[in-house]
C-alpha cells in the first residue's frame, strides 16, 4: 500500500529530544513513505532559528515534505504578531499553503493560522477555493488530503480549552464538495480518526471522508500528564484507506490503533 507520516506539534525550542528525532528517521527508512506532512506548530515562539531547527529535522528524512504553519509559528510577540506575521515561516518554509502532488496522491496545504486568536483557528473562502480547484484537478483514482493545523474533532481524552477549527461544519462540507478524501490535523497533542458519518448526519451515499488528528510529536510541556509522543501512518490503495497512530515508547514508535476504511 502507499504510505505518507503525518506528525504535528514539533515545537522546536522547547525540548529537544534528540532520541525521538532519530527514532523518526529511523521509522521513516523503514517505510519509504512517499511524503512526510507536518501539520503546524514546527516552532515554540515563531522565531526563525527555531523553524530552522525543525527544518533540519525534516531534511533528515527520505521523502518530500508538506508543512503548514501552526499558532506557534507566528511571533509571539506585538506588534510583529500582526505587522508580519508570516515573515519567519515564509523565510524557512516559502508560502504557507501549497500543493504537493505523488503518485496516487494529492495533499493540500492550507493555513488556518488566525493571529488574533492565539489557539483558535479559521479556513478562509479563499483557503477554501484554493483547496477545491486543486482537490477538483486530481486525476480520478487519486486520494486527496487537506492539511491543516487545527483539528475538527474535539479532544479524545485530556479537556482542552484549544477549540476546534472554527466554522468546522461548514469548512468540513465544503472540503467534502470539493472530493476530499482525507482532512489532517493536529493542534491538541492527541489522537483521534474518525469517518464523517460517525459523528455527522450526511446522506448515506455520500463518499467517506476520514478526518484524522495525529498525536504532539513534541512535548512543550513534558510534566503534563497524559500528552504521549506519536505520530500517524497513513496507508492505502484501491479500495481503503488506514490511519494507524504510533507512539513514542523510548525506544522506537509502536503501533497503537488502525483504523480502515472502505474508500
Amino acid at each position: 500500500m502507499n504510505c505518507i507520516v503525518h506528525l504535528s506539534d514539533l515545537h522546536r525550542g522547547a525540548h529537544a529530544t534528540p532520541d525521538v528525532d532519530d527514532a523518526l528517521v529511523t521509522l521513516c527508512h523503514e517505510l519509504a513513505p512517499a511524503l512526510v506532512i507536518a501539520s503546524g506548530d514546527l516552532s515554540n515562539r515563531g522565531r526563525v532559528a527555531e523553524l530552522e531547527l525543525a527544518s533540519t529535522l525534516l531534511e533528515r528524512l527520505p521523502a518530500p515534505t508538506l508543512v503548514v504553519p501552526g499558532n506557534h509559528d507566528i511571533p509571539y510577540a506585538f506588534p510583529a504578531r500582526f505587522t508580519q506575521p508570516w515573515r519567519a515561516f515564509e523565510t524557512v518554509y516559502g508560502a504557507t499553503r501549497s500543493i504537493h502532488t505523488g503518485e496516487g496522491f494529492v495533499a493540500v496545504g492550507l493555513n488556518s493560522v488566525r493571529p488574533w486568536r492565539h489557539q483558535g483557528g479559521r479556513l478562509s473562502e479563499e483557503s477554501l477555493a484554493f483547496a477545491a480547484t486543486a482537490l477538483q484537478a486530481a486525476p480520478t483514482d487519486a486520494l486527496r488530503i487537506v492539511v491543516l493545523h487545527h483539528h475538527l474533532a474535539g479532544a479524545p481524552w485530556r479537556a482542552s480549552r484549544k477549540f476546534p477549527l472554527k466554522h468546522r461544519d461548514q469548512a468540513l462540507a465544503a472540503l467534502a464538495d470539493a472530493g476530499a478524501d482525507l482532512v489532517v490535523g493536529g493542534h491538541i497533542h492527541q489522537a483521534s480518526v474518525a469517518e464523517r458519518h460517525e459523528f455527522t448526519v450526511v446522506d448515506g451515499g455520500a463518499r467517506p471522508l476520514v478526518v484524522a488528528t495525529a498525536p504532539g510529536f513534541g512535548r512543550p510541556r513534558p510534566r503534563r500528564s497524559g500528552e504521549a509522543q506519536g505520530l500517524n501512518v497513513i496507508r492505502w490503495d484501491d479500495v481503503e484507506v488506514s490511519v494507524e497512530t504510533r507512539i513514542w515508547d523510548r525506544v522506537g514508535f509502536v503501533a497503537t490503533g488502525r483504523r480502515q476504511f472502505p474508500r
